[in-house]
């Protein structure tokens, strides 16, 4: 098989913990031929395909010079058994116009896992919203008095900002409301931009938990980000622990009643995040925390990736 990668530049990878190198290794250790892009790369002309600018490698098992670049082609994105996109967030406009050249690539014959026009449905933080019944209390608006008044039920919320990623932006206000008013005016740009509320879920202490789903089927082991110190936030990209364990039934029971329905929408990966018994985010762009979950608990998620890789092909 012969797999392209549309993901950010080859020299930013961490590769001790990058998802989409665990990817490419596992790929090539079954024989695959792999091949990277950015989205930067794509490109589309009248009466041509959609083609791209490609890093055709071999990984060399080394820490440092971790890969070899064997030719360096333009090739067309049909041509490739399957198109991974793997471009981090944020979901900005140069992402939203990379999923519209994958999707004409599609009508050319390209296989993009996840599909283009899946991405765009399923926004991250707002893709909850159809499927409330495992959420806890959550409330999306512009309104600052919309946002008091769920304070005022709930006492103790979380704010956030949609396109937020990495933990960024996210404001705890306790039942005293202290600076409540601020925080909806900075991430509401005074009601110019729509946020989401939700009630405080204690349990965060235990672990944001990142479930994965392959295929339509969940990873046994989730990744739980636990905050540290006085961190109200669990991501590891501000600090948060990680630390691998056991799905429990109410992981399985959300896990098992979103995965087909997605799985069916073109979404071959998805990274649920859960804390305690609530959803709180539905991540499609590029979930991660493969290496971490099979360092720690032995459970190959590289190899389940590739197997419904293989799968998905073969269809």
């Amino acid at each position: 098989m012969n797999i392209l990668f549309v993901a950010d530049p080859l020299e930013a990878f961490k590769i001790y913990k990058d998802t989409t190198f665990s990817m490419m290794r596992e790929a090539q250790r079954r024989g695959h031929r792999i091949a990277a892009c950015g989205p930067q790369d794509l490109v589309w002309q009248s009466g041509d395909m959609v083609k791209a600018a490609v890093r055709e490698i071999t990984l060399t098992g080394e820490l440092d010079a971790w890969f070899r670049e064997t030719a360096s082609p333009i090739k067309a994105l049909k041509d490739y058994d399957a198109v991974v996109m793997r471009k981090d967030p944020p979901f900005d406009s140069e992402y939203f116009y990379a999923t519209h050249l994958l999707e004409h690539a599609e009508r050319e014959g390209a296989r993009v896992f996840n599909k283009p026009a899946a991405l765009r449905d399923h926004p991250e933080k707002l893709a909850i919203m159809e499927f409330a019944q495992f959420t806890s209390p959550t409330l999306v608006t512009r309104d600052a008095d919309a946002v008091r008044a769920f304070h005022d039920v709930h006492k103790d919320i979380i704010l956030k900002p949609l396109d937020g990623m990495g933990g960024t932006g996210i404001f705890r206000v306790k039942a005293d409301g202290l600076n409540l008013g601020s925080i909806v005016e900075t991430l509401n740009k005074h009601g110019a931009q729509t946020i989401m509320v939700q009630r405080f879920v204690p349990e965060i202490v235990q672990g944001d938990k990142r479930i994965l789903v392959i295929g339509g089927k969940p990873v046994p082991f989730s990744l739980a980000r636990i905050p540290q110190g006085t961190e109200v936030r669990g991501n590891l990209a501000v600090g948060g622990k990680g630390v691998a364990q056991p799905l429990t039934a109410r992981d399985f029971e959300i896990a098992h009643a979103l995965g087909p329905v997605l799985a069916a929408r073109g979404l071959l990966l998805v990274g649920l995040d859960v804390i305690g018994d609530w959803l709180t985010e539905i991540n499609v762009t590029s979930p991660t925390c493969f290496q971490e979950i099979t360092d720690q608990a032995g459970f190959d998620v590289p190899a389940m990736f590739i197997d419904a890789l293989e799968a998905a092909i073969a269809a």
